[in-house]
């Protein structure tokens, strides 16, 4: 007997282990933090901000290191063959230097050859000390170039990239609120399928206490067998209805545990099902200002952040036609040192300078890209202003559908309290044998309908209330 106890209770607290009870706060938070959506969102965010310190990195000097080899299968030589130089000799009478030629030794004039004066000295130029050995050729250079002006396009890059890490953290948010409307939708759904399953369970015990009666009656001689067949079949139809709630329950479940992140399996149990009524919360008074709701809206900030993109697009394509100015220096080695000799060892030296580059003609090119990227602005501020618009259309409606929420809830909420008296009423009589099974029957029907309708409304009135929180950007 203490095993069996034992075993009971560790059954019992095993289910309740297994029970997960959540909250709608907790459920959202799942919901963000598990969502794959969300979590590329932020990836997306994440690389905005590598984009914008690549740009900011355009302010800094670029620094280089560049080597190449190559190897030449050949010597190069200057000249053909060994060269033979005339020399110049200082003459005395003309106090310059003059080539020494050969000259006739009775009339003094210098011999000529082939039409050229002949030599007296030369200089021997071998063609070895002009062949260099170039087999294998080494270079190498540190190069720094810094940009100084270039129209503004820098500058601009980093305004894109700033407003792009922005709208990658509102489109973020917009993401975040649709998943928030989501799970409470699949919430307050869940809660929705709890309080028909409850009011269907208690609609086959009103039905199964009327078949009681009946059979007491048809056992004493008062009801026919016509009568036990009908309230069977209506009793048959509220099982049959409670096991699709039951169904529906289920798959409600699996629906909301998918979008926390959860297994669909996972047994989730809600703070607000077993509530007899649902918490309407804070009744909206309308009158809303519109520029409130423009500035909470993410996806209208994102927009409004594209358009700035846009006017700064329009800066790089003017920068195109602006002067731009750039300094470079560069530290570089040689090899053969091609700075003495061309000798088989490395040569070092640095170089600086500066680089100015002026737009002067491009067939228009230049300017149309200009306009280009003008029209594109232009067009993004009209996307801007109808979305404005649209937004201001979704406010009034969903305003509409909540005032109107509202209202029907009132009207359910009287029409049940009818439907419970009139279910009252044809019970007595019934009873007291002034009624028929069939009049309990049309009442219990009837006050199925009217909770079945006040469940609705209630959840009707909580879900417009949420669309109109996201459409408000209040979500």
């Amino acid at each position: 007997m203490r095993r069996l106890f034992t075993l009971a209770l560790l059954a019992v607290s095993f289910g309740v282990m297994a029970q997960r009870v959540v909250s709608l706060e907790e459920c959202r938070a799942m919901a963000l933090q598990n969502n794959k959506e969300i979590r590329r969102a932020d990836i997306e965010i994440e690389k905005a901000g590598y984009q914008r310190q690549e740009a900011h990195a355009a302010y800094l000097p670029n620094i280089d290191f560049q080597a190449t080899y190559l190897y030449n299968q050949k010597k190069v030589s200057l000249i053909e063959q060994d060269a033979l130089l005339p020399v110049k000799s200082f003459d005395l009478q003309s106090q310059s230097y003059q080539f020494d030629v050969v000259t006739h030794p009775v009339t003094g004039e210098p011999i000529m050859n082939n039409g050229q004066p002949i030599p007296q000295q030369v200089a021997l130029l071998p063609k070895s000390a002009m062949t260099y050995n170039i087999h294998n050729i080494m270079a190498g250079a540190i190069t720094v170039t810094q940009p100084i002006y270039m129209g503004g396009k820098i500058k601009a890059m980093n305004e894109i990239t700033r407003y792009a890490e922005q709208i990658a953290q509102s489109m973020r948010d917009n993401k975040a609120q649709e998943v928030v409307y989501d799970v409470d939708a699949a919430y307050w759904q869940v809660v929705s399928l709890k309080a028909k399953q409850r009011l269907a369970k208690s609609y086959v015990d009103l039905v199964k206490s009327l078949k009681d009666d009946v059979d007491k009656m048809l056992a004493e001689g008062v009801a026919t067998r016509a009568t036990l067949l009908s309230v069977d079949v209506r009793l048959n139809e509220a099982q049959v209805a409670l096991t699709k709630v039951d169904n529906g329950l289920v798959l409600s479940r699996m629906a909301l545990a998918r979008l926390c992140g959860l297994p669909v399996d996972s047994d989730l149990h809600l703070v607000d099902e077993d509530s007899e009524s649902v918490t309407m919360g804070t009744m909206r008074l309308g009158g809303y200002d519109l520029n409130q709701v423009y500035a909470r809206r993410k996806d209208i900030h994102a927009l409004q952040l594209a358009t700035e993109v846009y006017d700064q697009k329009v800066k790089v394509a003017r920068s195109e036609m602006l002067p731009q100015v750039a300094a470079f220096g560069a530290y570089h080695a040689t090899n053969p040192n091609s700075y003495n000799g061309f000798k088989n060892r490395f040569g070092l030296a640095f170089s600086v300078g500066a680089m100015v580059r002026v737009p002067i003609w491009h067939g228009g090119a230049l300017s149309s890209k200009v306009k280009q990227a003008e029209a594109e602005a232009r067009a993004k501020r009209l996307e801007l202003d109808d979305v404005k618009e649209k937004v201001s259309l979704q406010v009034s409606q969903a305003d509409f559908r909540y005032q109107e929420a509202l209202k029907t809830y009132s009207a359910t909420k009287a029409n049940l309290d009818k439907a419970n008296e009139n279910l009252r009423v044809a019970q007595v009589a019934f009873k007291e044998g002034v009624g028929t099974s069939d009049d309990v029957m049309a009442a219990q029907t009837a006050w199925l309908m009217a909770n079945s309708e006040k469940i609705d409304a209630e959840i009707d009135v909580r879900l417009c209330d949420t669309y109109l929180s996201k459409v408000l950007g209040e979500l």
